[in-house]
This record gives C-alpha cells, sequence and structure tokens, in this order.
C-alpha cells in the first residue's frame, strides 16, 4: 500500500477535482484545499461537509456510512495484532467485525501525517462514493472523529495479488493460468470502468499487484484511491499534477512530465500483466543487476518470438497454453509502449484479456515438464512454432 513520488520532477501544480462539465460548479478546489477546509471542522459539522462534497461532485452511488471511533475500537478488539491483515505506507489494515450492520471488515487506519494523508483521506471517500462495479472494492464507511482518519471497506478473504503471485510462502500453492488470466481480466474490466463508465471519468494512478485484492473466489477488486484523480475534460488530453505513484508501475510520460491520462494507466497495467504472466516483480534487487528491472528484461525477449516461453513464471511448471502466453506478451507488450498514443485503450485490453481468461489448455497445447526456467528443448520449441503458425 505504501505510495510515493516515483522520481523527482519539477513540476509542482496539483490537479484540481474536476467534475464532468455538466456537473461543474464554479471555484472548483483541489483536495488539498479541500482536505485543509475539512480539517477545520468537527464532529457532525465533519461529517456533513464530507456528505455534501460527495453530493456535489458527483451522483453518490454507495451509501456511505459514518462510523464512530469507539464502534471501530470494538471492532477490531482494540485494533489487536491478531486482527492486523496489512501494513502500509498509508497506514495499517485491521479485520474486524461491526456489530450494526453485522458484517466482516477491512478497517484501514491512515498515519497521521499532515495534509498529504488527510487529503488522500478525503479523496478515497470522495472517489468511492461516485462509482460502484463488480471489479472495485466497496467503501462501507468511514470516521473523521478528532484526529482519526480511518476507512472501512469490504473484507476480502485471500488478500492482495501481490501475497500470491510475488510473495509465496510455503502455505501457498501458486496461481494457476487460469487464475492468473481470470484476476487480469476483472483487474481490467475495473480499469475500463473508471474510465469509460464512470461519471466523470477516473484515472486511477496507483495500478500495481498489492492493490488488487481478491476474494475468496479470487474475484479482483482494485481498492486505494487515495491518488485517483478525476480525468481531463473535453479537450483535453492530459491532466497536469505532482508526480505520485509506486516506483516502476509510472508511464515514462507521466513520470518526466507530470502529464497524466488514461494511457498512464494502461502502462500500468502492462506492468502487472507482465508480473502476472512471469511471476517477477517490477523491480527485484535480489536477481542479477540485468534482470533487475521487469521491463528491461523483458523488452529485448519481446523482440524474439523462440524466448516468449522464457518468459512464463517457472512456477506453472509448463502447465500454460503456449498460444495463450504468446498472446498475452503481445497484449502486455502493446500496454508497455513507450509512446502513449500507441498504447490500445482499455475496451480494447479488456477484449484481449476477456479471450485469453476462457482459453483451453489443450493437452497438445501445454509447454510440459521440458519447458524450465533456464531455458526449453529445441524440439518443443520449433513444434511450438510450427503449430502457432498453423493457426
Amino acid at each position: 500500500m505504501s505510495c510515493f513520488p516515483c522520481c523527482k520532477t519539477n513540476n509542482k501544480s496539483t490537479t484540481s477535482f474536476k467534475g464532468s462539465p455538466n456537473k461543474a460548479s464554479k471555484g472548483r478546489r483541489t483536495f488539498k484545499s479541500l482536505a485543509a477546509a475539512m480539517s477545520l471542522k468537527t464532529g457532525s459539522s465533519r461529517n456533513r461537509q464530507i456528505d455534501a462534497e460527495i453530493r456535489k461532485y458527483g451522483s453518490a452511488k454507495n451509501d456511505i456510512k459514518v462510523f464512530t471511533y469507539e464502534q471501530l475500537v470494538e471492532a477490531t478488539n482494540n485494533f489487536n495484532s491478531d486482527c492486523l491483515l496489512g501494513e502500509g505506507g498509508f497506514g495499517n489494515v485491521y479485520k474486524g467485525f461491526i456489530k450494526t450492520i453485522d458484517q466482516t471488515v477491512a478497517v484501514k487506519v491512515l498515519n497521521r501525517d499532515g495534509a498529504q494523508g488527510t487529503r488522500e483521506f478525503f479523496a478515497e471517500i470522495l472517489m468511492l462514493s461516485m462509482v460502484q462495479h463488480p471489479n472495485l472494492v466497496m467503501l462501507i464507511g468511514y470516521c473523521a472523529d478528532g484526529a482519526h482518519r480511518i476507512l472501512v471497506y469490504e473484507f476480502m478473504a485471500n488478500g492482495c495479488l501481490e501475497s500470491h503471485l510475488l510473495e509465496i510462502g510455503e502455505d501457498k500453492e501458486p496461481l494457476d493460468w487460469k487464475t492468473r488470466m481470470k484476476v487480469a481480466e476483472g483487474a481490467a474490466r475495473g480499469l475500463e470502468y473508471l474510465h469509460n463508465g464512470a461519471n466523470p471519468a477516473i484515472i486511477y494512478r496507483d495500478f500495481k499487484s498489492s492493490n488488487i485484492l481478491l476474494d475468496e473466489n479470487f474475484n479482483p477488486k482494485l481498492s486505494d484511491f487515495g491518488l485517483a484523480k478525476i480525468g481531463p475534460i473535453e479537450g483535453q488530453e492530459h491532466v497536469s499534477t505532482r508526480v505520485m505513484g509506486t516506483f516502476g508501475y509510472c508511464a515514462p510520460e507521466y513520470a518526466a512530465t507530470g502529464q497524466l491520462s488514461v494511457k498512464s494507466d494502461i502502462y500500468s497495467f502492462g506492468v502487472v500483466f507482465l508480473e502476472i504472466i512471469s511471476g517477477r516483480r517490477v523491480f527485484d534487487t535480489r536477481r542479477a543487476t540485468e534482470e533487475q528491472n521487469l521491463i528491461d528484461w523483458a523488452q529485448p525477449l519481446f523482440n524474439d518470438r523462440t524466448k516468449f516461453t522464457l518468459m512464463a513464471d517457472p512456477l506453472l511448471k509448463g502447465k500454460f497454453p503456449v498460444k495463450g502466453l504468446f498472446k498475452a506478451l503481445a497484449v502486455a507488450a502493446m500496454c508497455l509502449q513507450e509512446e502513449a498514443e500507441t498504447r490500445p485503450y482499455m475496451d480494447d485490453v479488456v477484449t484481449a484479456v476477456t479471450h485469453l481468461a476462457v482459453h483451453t489448455i489443450e493437452e497438445k497445447d501445454i509447454a510440459g515438464e521440458s519447458l524450465k526456467s533456464a531455458g526449453h528443448v529445441e524440439s518443443f520449441r520449433v513444434a511450438s512454432l510450427a503449430e502457432s503458425e498453423r493457426t
């Protein structure tokens, strides 16, 4: 959950919280000024203003509840360490049960680090009040008692994708190919909704494996909207903002200029999709120097069709459809194009990944045990290429 500026930039501007042209009001404020105004309010007055801002900037699609600090203390057994689900830069997340709504929840206690944390707290509430989709985590409510800043979400039984993909412990089975494509499809649908279904459109800005949560059936939902931005208004291609995000996932043009667009999210999706395919972190200092940066490692392999199977996660043990792997890598490569305008839009990505999610693994289409992480048998490579050429 930790997020930080992914590179240094001289761009000091911040993005205003822009609604759609039809709903926009005069004198739009940034999250920074909104957070400052909220901080001056106390108790029920603050809660009333939060509710007013939710309704001002878009249709409130979710019934966001207001919880007292005492309710959340009770729900988490006084934030007991046994209830701790995870720790991040924005705060700790606990599992809890709220009796008044008879529901198991995830409770995120934000760090008290001044305006930055306060701004992201209100951004999260406002963003998630305006959207509703099966692949976006649901914000149930919040607590703004005194100095406390706490968010309450639906509980996701299988935690985040990162823990199943990049932090495999002895107690976990690696995700199989079908589940990986299912997760990729759902995450893509969540992004596509933000870009094309939400009104106004939203740029997620922090798409990464640790922000993709999984329910008991491994259905994915995007979480952590503290860095999300309202997209450019009609006639504009980008918004200019301070460069924020997580190292390795930022699109190059955004990292260099602070110009944010939906194509920035497309690049981040490509990074995560490559993580899903390869089982490699975007940056891993434990690997050899030339393999530490996932994108730098992958780029030359993208240009050599005969080496595509080397990019599959060794934990799959060859149990993946070769044609499906080739198509998945093609999608990842398109999303990772250096020039933003050459990347596809999210609806096209959803179409491509949906086909991959339903791809049937036939016996003749499995790489098999002969495929190892260090290489593969020459006869298998020739046979695979011949088969792909025929289809």
